[in-house]
Order: C-alpha cells, then structure tokens, then sequence
C-alpha cells in the first residue's frame, strides 16, 4: 500500500502516519522525491483496507501497489533513484562504467589496470578478492589481501572500489574496505545475504540470477530494499540457454523490461554474458542504446595469464576503444560518458 502525503505534510504528520503503521505490526518505508512524499505500508495490506487512512491529517490519497516487488516498483517511486557512490552518480544522464580485473592477482597488475582504466575514463575501479568459482581448485581470490589492494588503488586513482561479498560474514569486512558490494549471480537468490547488505547502507551492485526471471531479480532487490538500503543498481549479465556459442545469453529486452518496472538504476555486463572478448564492445554499445545507465567490464593487462576470465577480458587498448565507441552511442540517444 502507497500512502501519497500532501505537499505541505509536516514532519509531525509524517511520524504520525509511521507510528500508527508500525502499531498495526506494518512496516513504513518513507520515500521522499522531488514533488511528494510517500509512505510504503509494508505487510499484510489487508489489515489496512478497514481503516480510513485518507482522513488522517497530511494524507492525499492512498493507493494499492499491485506488484509483488514493492519498493522497487515505478508505482511506489516513479521517477529515476540516483545511486551514489564516492563522487560518481549511477542513475543519471551520465552513463558509469565500471571496469577493472576480474579477480585482484597481485598489486602490481591491479594497480597497471586502475591506471589504465582511470586514464580512458572510467568512473569506477572493479576487482573480485572473493571469487566464487565452479570449481573448487580454481584460484579463489586473496580475500582481505585483495581488498587492501583495491582500497589503495582507490587511494592512488580516486576511483570508488566495487567488489564481491559471497557471504553474510564478509558483508562488515568487505564494507570496510569497499565503496560498493556487489552480488554475484550465484547469490542472488542468498536471501539472508540480501537481507544483511541491506542493513549494511552500502551501494550494492545486484547482477541478475542467471537462471531467474525478471520478477525473480526484482524480487531479490525487493529483499534490499525491504531492510531500509535504497542504493541498489541492478546488473544484466546473461542468463543460461540453450545456446553455446556464447557464455551465457545476453538479455538486453531486459534492460527497457526493468526501467519500466522499476525506478533503480540498471548497468550491463556483457563480459560474463558473451564469454568472449570479441563481442564485449559490440555487446556494450547495444546496452547503452537500449538504455542501460552503465557497464561493467573486465580489463586485464595481460589476458593470457589471468587467473580468472581471460577470454572475457579486454587489453587496455581494447578498453579505450570501447570507451570512444560507448561514448558515441551514449551522445545518439541523449547521454553523456
């Protein structure tokens, strides 16, 4: 249930209209935008359909939210959420890229990586320290060694730091270390881990299950969202298919889909989607011309001897170029880079 305060609602009206919901065992989510302020009534809504809850003082009007996803939904928030992390938007006219090793392998890659993707323009570093893999003897990360690493490149560049949290327990050390959490697509159906990253306030980078719907995906938002963290960027990057000419299949349908369905920010992983570099650029225009608010992207200095997604990731010369032609597409429908 929506509850639309009227323009000139006062703070008391406000903590009134909470008091009052969180005495009938529901739980109120305030959204304030440009215009209005609204109130989500979280629970069971049938205890509310008895109660006239337009006549209490500030209320406008109240109206149903039908979907299952409620906080996510363009009918509880429609204008655009903005994601703020460090000094960079996710959400705005500005399309951010996110790019950087799959995994953090030692500090001297990471930081020739960092340097490279900064001077080509990229707004913020990625890097894995907790690699969920496959199999279980494949290089697995360096864990809080990793993430040392990254917040000191973040000290030398300026970039803001996103990273994987694979696991309730590493959400306060990962935070500790990095500007954005981001769950990977073997978690996103890890409801207590949504649930603890939502306590935690951080930004979180949430990449699509890669055998879930579009009402699944919203829905592990939902779980965020629900425990008071607003700052949720979605990520498309590739479901399974038949199809193995590729990793895994691109569904940029997506990307309109949710901005439709939702008011949080979307990016678009074409690396983990494709599985080979060769289509991560062509791959990545197509995602800003649907409409996606970002990229995320594997750059590696030396692809052939990286310990993780080597045939995903770009040269940094390769990454340049992906930049100048992103940066074209982002001009024809609006944006900028």
């Amino acid at each position: 249930m929506i509850i639309v305060l009227k323009p000139e609602a006062t703070p008391q009206e406000v903590e009134h209209i909470v008091r009052k919901l969180e005495s009938l065992g529901l739980r109120a989510h305030i959204s304030r935008g440009v215009e209005r302020t609204i109130i989500g009534a979280i629970g069971d809504e049938t205890i509310l359909r008895a109660l006239p809850l337009e006549t209490i003082p500030g209320v406008e009007k109240v109206l149903p939210v039908l979907k299952p996803y409620k906080l996510v939904s363009r009918e509880f928030k429609p204008e655009n959420s903005l994601v703020k992390a460090g000094n960079v938007v996710i959400g705005g006219n500005c399309i951010t890229v996110m790019a950087g090793p799959c995994a953090v392998e030692n500090q001297e890659m990471l930081m020739m990586t960092a340097e490279a993707v900064k001077r080509a323009g990229a707004h913020i570093l990625r890097g894995g320290a907790f690699k969920p893999r496959t199999n279980p003897y494949s290089f697995q990360g360096l864990g809080e060694e990793g993430l040392k690493l990254l917040a000191l490149a973040r000290e030398k560049t300026g970039l803001p730091v996103v990273t994987e949290v694979r696991d309730t327990r590493q959400v306060d050390l990962v935070s500790h270390y990095a500007d954005i959490l981001q769950i990977g697509t073997r978690s996103m159906a890890n409801f207590d881990l949504l649930r603890e990253v939502g306590k935690s306030r951080k930004p979180v980078v949430l990449k699509r299950g890669m055998m879930s719907t579009i009402k699944e995906f919203l829905m592990s938002a939902e779980y965020i969202v629900s425990e008071g963290n607003e700052n949720v960027i979605l990520c498309e990057r590739g479901i399974r298919t038949f199809e193995d000419a590729t990793r895994n299949t691109l569904d940029l349908s997506a990307v309109p889909v949710v901005k439709q369905e939702s008011h949080l920010p979307v990016i678009v992983d074409p690396c983990h989607a494709t599985g080979k570099w060769r289509l991560v650029i062509p791959m990545a225009r197509a995602a800003i011309a649907a409409g996606a608010d970002g990229l995320l992207i594997e750059v590696h200095p030396f692809p052939e001897d990286a310990l993780s997604d080597g045939d995903q990731s770009l040269l940094p010369s390769k990454f340049d170029r992906l930049m100048e032609e992103v940066r074209l597409i982002a001009q024809a429908v609006g944006r900028t880079l």
